[in-house]
């Protein structure tokens, strides 16, 4: 197939740029290598540093394990979740006569040919099978990341190893802080598969869904309540 028959118009090249330009800043912006204001994320990482010198402190640590062990499980789930709306993308791809007749009535512009639906559901599973690999990363990061807060040895005053300590904390909390990254980056790409599933109706379409999906995401990592709630100094 040629690659110029993928594309319907011009303007679905330019849907697609501004998808993929849109998802790249925002992951950009999040990590603070474009806007120097303060995330929800990044707001995020320094309690999870937080939490670190916390367990640090703890002789039982149980508290600490259940806490690990209900972020891996969220991780799995979603993991699973994409694992089954691939499956659901292949039973997409045996379905595409009725799905063409019904994409046929919400588009006002010309009908979609077979090839290019399968080409588009193509790219939804790779979308899909990105977030999966995201968190299927992120459950094993997760997983040595309680290895580490096992191996952190327990704060004590009276005992000269708080250098000790401070290092095996550290290291927990990149760890653990890397892991969130890697969850958060899956969940991001199955943000952003939602508004690609408007381009299934037309460019346009698929331009008011990619603009949506940001403005929700923009929403949540710089002006929500949550993120208030995270800060020590509000104003950031």
């Amino acid at each position: 197939m040629q690659l110029d028959s993928l594309f319907r118009s011009p303007m679905d090249i330019v849907a697609l740029a501004f998808f993929l330009g849109g998802w790249m800043a925002f992951a950009l912006a999040v990590q603070g290598r474009i806007i120097k204001r303060t995330t929800l994320t990044r707001a995020m990482d320094l309690q999870r540093e937080a939490w670190m010198r916390a367990m640090a402190r703890r002789e039982l640590r149980m508290i600490d394990t259940s806490i690990i062990n209900g972020l891996q499980q969220g991780t799995a789930f979603f993991a699973s979740t994409c694992i089954l709306a691939v499956g659901g993308c292949f039973a997409l791809l045996g379905s595409s006569d009725q799905v063409l007749a019904v994409l046929g009535d919400l588009s006002a512009d010309q009908p979609l040919q077979r090839p290019i639906f399968e080409a588009k559901v193509f790219g939804l599973i790779a979308l899909l099978s990105y977030a999966f690999f995201k968190f299927g990363w992120s459950y094993r990061l997760f997983n040595y990341c309680s290895i580490l807060i096992g191996a952190v040895p327990v704060l004590s005053d009276m005992r000269g190893d708080a250098a000790e300590t401070e290092a095996a904390l550290l290291r927990a909390a990149k760890m653990n802080i890397l892991a969130g990254r890697h969850f958060n980056a899956g969940l991001r790409a199955i943000f952003f598969s939602l508004g690609y599933i408007g381009w299934f109706i037309g460019p346009w379409v698929f331009i008011a869904t990619t603009t949506c999906i940001i403005a929700v995401l923009v929403r949540r990592q710089f002006f929500s309540k949550a993120r208030l709630s995270v800060l020590d100094t509000p104003g950031l």
